[in-house]
């Protein structure tokens, strides 16, 4: 199992049912994602880092399963509760037609030259595993002994400083951000209509230039990995809701604790 700090462990299948069926704020959810542009994409992952998923999708616990057939929320809520997922996410592509993309032999990939493309959201991803600490190592070294995702509140407090450092930074640039509590760090979404057109190019030289000062995975920000966790979603490997804050919260925050971030099961 991942080192992890006190409070937070794996959440139960049992749990993670009752969280989608009675905890799941759709209705936030749904004012959360207004400013997209387009259709979106979700996709879960039943149980590829803590190895719990229901016996029927063991086989596919380390799949990405994506969600592109959906009449609204509800019937995606309705996918969470038959795979009770350890994570679920959405594409941060935008599409003209998910119908039509579905069909395509891409899977989704290698989008940016389609006519169905309508760009990708911006984001930036701080995660505590990037951060030096001098009591476990470097990521890299805790990689080599199994705790790759593992992390301590000395990693934790050093993401969510250079977080909101790099929040006052983009916005020297950006009219438009969204900060939200991943589950173990933080996201940082771009809004801004001309962040959607950035090329694979731009946003590369971007990641690179912002990884010079601040921990954030750069594979995220140039565009390869598309998928990001979605808000107000269950992080199972840590038993937190992934929650937006306001920055001006980010610096006390802290998901031991904090009551908005704590799922009801967890509380009782």
């Amino acid at each position: 199992m991942y080192r992890l700090p006190r409070s937070m462990r794996y959440s139960t299948l049992e749990e993670r049912k009752e969280f989608y069926e009675k905890e799941f704020d759709i209705s936030s959810l749904r004012s959360w994602l207004k400013f997209r542009p387009g259709q979106t994409v979700f996709a879960m992952i039943p149980g590829r880092h803590t190895g719990i998923a229901p016996p029927e999708y063991i086989s596919v616990k380390d799949n990405t399963i994506l969600i592109d057939e959906y009449s609204g929320l509800e019937e995606v809520r309705d996918y969470l509760l038959q795979y009770l997922p350890e994570g679920a996410y959405y594409d941060r592509n935008v599409y003209r037609d998910i119908a039509v993309c579905a069909k395509c032999g891409k899977s989704y990939k290698n989008c940016w030259n389609c006519k169905g493309f309508l760009g990708q959201e911006l984001a930036f991803d701080i995660d505590p595993e990037n951060v030096k600490c001098p009591y476990h190592g470097t990521g890299e070294e805790r990689m080599k002994i199994g705790q790759g995702l593992g992390f301590c509140m000395y990693e934790f407090k050093g993401a969510r400083r250079k977080a909101a450092e790099l929040y006052e930074e983009l916005e020297k640039q950006f009219a438009q951000l969204r900060l939200v509590y991943s589950g173990r760090g933080f996201h940082i979404h771009v809004l801004d209509e001309s962040a959607y057109k950035f090329t694979r190019n731009e946003r590369k030289a971007l990641a690179y230039k912002i990884a010079e000062k601040y921990p954030i995975d750069t594979w995220v920000t140039e565009g390869g990995s598309r998928l990001i966790r979605l808000p107000y979603s269950l992080h199972g490997m840590v038993s937190r809701i992934c929650t937006p804050l306001k920055v001006s919260n980010l610096k006390d925050f802290d998901p031991r604790i904090e009551k908005m971030c704590i799922p009801k099961f967890f509380k009782n």
